[in-house]
């Protein structure tokens, strides 16, 4: 019996033993289970903060660059309003000084016609008051341009007639009306008789 109580006492303590390790394990697993329960959703928490993060300093940077954007615009639109005034300032009179430009045709001709005669003076004293006025509004006439080389960028060849003198070939031979600026704009070309 001692051998069979031996054997038995072996197989109690292996059972105990392999019980124990089974609980062991048992209490390993169930250890691992609640950590990995306590950490897992702290992993995805970590995450999502990370994404979180990550997407707020996407769109803040989509903000800062749309604002850079529309400071740009802001900035282009208000130098180009400014440059329109300046140009709206210098030509604003340019309708006006368009249509005066006939009256002042009519008083060049007029004075042609009235020399050596009495109203002769009261004429020029008009003419040159007019004329004074518009200058001071931008309006610069254009040196006459009888005699020079045809320039399309300043005149407008109204006929073109058989040169006097093969030296007036491709010039002026006659101006029919002067040409005007206002401010450094051309309000109205010279128109002239070219020589061929």
């Amino acid at each position: 019996m001692s051998a069979k109580n031996t054997v038995d006492e072996n197989n109690t303590s292996e059972e105990q033993k392999l019980n124990e390790e089974q609980v062991q394990e048992e209490t390993q697993a169930a250890e691992a289970t609640e950590n990995a329960e306590t950490e897992s959703p702290e992993l995805p928490e970590e995450d999502d903060k990370m994404a979180k993060i990550i997407a707020l300093e996407e769109a803040l940077a989509q903000e800062k660059d749309q604002k850079l954007r529309l400071y740009a615009d802001f900035e282009n639109h208000r130098k180009r309003t400014a440059k329109e005034r300046v140009e709206l300032f210098g030509s604003a009179n340019q309708e006006l000084m368009s249509a005066l430009l006939p009256i002042v045709d009519d008083f060049n001709r007029a004075l042609k016609n009235v020399e050596n005669s009495e109203a002769e003076e009261g004429i020029r004293l008009i003419y040159h008051k007019f004329e004074n006025v518009l200058q001071s509004k931008g309006l610069k006439p254009m040196e006459n341009t009888t005699g020079q080389d045809f320039n399309v960028d300043t005149m407008e060849a109204i006929t073109r007639i058989p040169a006097p003198s093969p030296e007036q070939k491709g010039k002026v031979v006659d101006q029919i009306e002067q040409g005007f600026f206002l401010g450094n704009k051309i309000i109205r070309y010279a128109r002239v008789v070219v020589g061929e």
